[in-house]
């Protein structure tokens, strides 16, 4: 075990997978870089560098640069993907989504269904999603509750390298669609990680610490903010549990209603915008099937509803911090 970056752990998962499995290819806009160029060949790696180095390993018949059209790429991820392989496809940003919306609601995710189960469909999308590097509002959205909302597509949101292999290994494996949301911010976080392969199922919460006062269901980058906020509430005498769902779809219902039962008070931590995002469903399952355990309001920590700012002080005024996140607990507690 040593440590690595989110973008090595990544990596790792996928060079692993492509070694164990000779059907993972790997296709997207400079997924490799240099192709049909005088420049050097790998020069890219995607745009954060994730995939650098698969090419000399995997050679062109296996890592596809392709063109700078997302409805082609993504539709040929579905095409491989139904005929025998496991594609990885990388959709750069995920607010590029509406140029192949078709391609993956429409279609990878309904030919199960429509096949009668005959169909399977393994393919990963990965993209980068979320605020915090000055991206502008084009390409810093949340946008995993609109997948979510969609019957038969598998939405993963990993919080730390550790997670990132586990479940990307796990997505590889699947035999359903899977949309890998990889955040921007988090790409240079360090940890220990196995290097030997291993994988996380999908459908199962973490518990990242546990404490009786209250729950607080975070996702993705704000876990690490949660697990900020809870240790300075520590210091109040208030101790939280903070539950990491990893994926929203499948969601482990039962983990959560399971943690606000012992504990009565609920918070949910999400980046995503507020108005039908996963904080507000989150919040609904729990009124719905937690009513009586409940001490106090839920409370949901989210951005205000509007665009991602590209001024550096508003965008950091809009993404929910730890300081947000120790307030509402601390007023949720007040509820006995």
């Amino acid at each position: 075990m040593s440590r690595k970056s989110f973008r090595q752990a990544l990596n790792e998962a996928m060079r692993q997978e492509m070694e164990r499995d000779p059907t993972v290819i790997a296709l997207g806009e400079d997924i490799a870089g240099g192709m049909g160029a005088k420049g050097a060949q790998d020069a890219w790696g995607d745009v954060l560098g994730a995939s650098k180095g698969l090419l000399p390993e995997f050679g062109r018949g296996r890592i596809y640069d392709t063109p700078i059209s997302e409805s082609a790429f993504i539709g040929a991820a579905a095409g491989a993907a139904v005929t025998g392989l496991r594609p990885i496809a990388q959709l750069m940003f995920v607010d590029f989504f509406g140029v192949c919306g078709d391609q993956i609601i429409n279609q990878m995710a309904k030919f199960r269904y429509m096949f009668g189960g005959k169909a399977t469909t393994p393919v990963v999308i990965r993209t980068l999603f979320g605020a915090g590097v000055r991206a502008a509002s084009q390409h810093s959205q949340c946008l995993y509750p609109i997948f979510t909302h969609v019957p038969g597509l598998k939405v993963v949101i990993p919080s730390s390298p550790y997670e990132a292999k586990g479940l990307m290994i796990q997505s590889i494996r699947d035999d359903d669609p899977v949309i890998f949301f990889e955040h921007k911010a988090m790409y240079d976080d360090q940890e220990e990680v196995p290097d030997e392969p291993y994988a996380i199922p999908l459908g199962q919460a973490r518990v990242v610490r546990e404490g009786a006062d209250v729950t607080v269901v975070a996702i993705g980058r704000m876990v690490q903010f949660a697990s900020q906020a809870a240790a300075a509430l520590d210091k109040d005498g208030i101790r939280c549990t903070i539950l990491d769902p990893r994926t929203t779809s499948p969601l482990d219902t039962n983990a959560i209603l399971r943690s606000v039962e012992r504990t009565g008070r609920l918070v949910v931590v999400d980046e995503a915008s507020p108005r039908c995002g996963m904080a507000a469903d989150i919040s609904a399952l729990v009124a719905d099937k937690a009513f009586r355990s409940l001490r106090a309001p839920i409370r949901m920590v989210t951005p205000p509803h509007t665009p991602v700012p590209f001024a550096a002080e508003l965008e950091d005024l809009y993404i929910p911090g730890p300081a947000r996140i120790q307030a509402t607990v601390t007023e949720v507690v007040k509820y006995n």
